[in-house]
């Protein structure tokens, strides 16, 4: 089992720059892939990005690609979520997700697909 803690998010204006903390506790991080997911009022939850444990990455919405960044950090038992050139739209409550897996290189993009979550960290960013 883990439990994951968010960190990072604030209030900050078009264009400026986040970045999103995910730290794990318990054991074996590595053996976690993990996601990133957003949810703006009154809309669905929505991957954002995901990871592999050996690093490998994507990016689920063409809206980010570009300007966010996901990697991990397994000694640090941290999953990090760059966010530059911030806009308005990317306003919303910032989850991270770990779902344990034997594949070294599957990434994973349906809410369903795992197992924990974060308590969400609120990122808002206003024009």
């Amino acid at each position: 089992q883990v439990q994951l803690v968010e960190s990072g998010g604030g209030l900050v204006r078009v264009g400026d720059s986040l970045r999103l903390s995910c730290a794990a506790s318990g054991r074996a991080f590595d053996m976690y892939a993990m996601g990133w997911f957003r949810q703006a009022p009154g809309k669905e939850r929505e991957c954002v990005s995901a990871i592999s444990r050996n690093g490998d990455s994507h990016y689920c919405t063409q809206a980010v690609k570009g300007r966010f960044t996901i990697s991990r950090d397994n000694a640090k038992n941290t999953v990090y979520l760059q966010m530059n050139s911030l806009k308005p739209e990317d306003t919303a409550v910032y989850y991270c997700a770990a779902r344990a897996t034997p594949s070294t290189t599957n990434k994973f993009l349906k809410r369903y697909d795992y197992d924990y979550w974060g308590q969400g960290t609120q990122v808002t960013v206003s024009s």
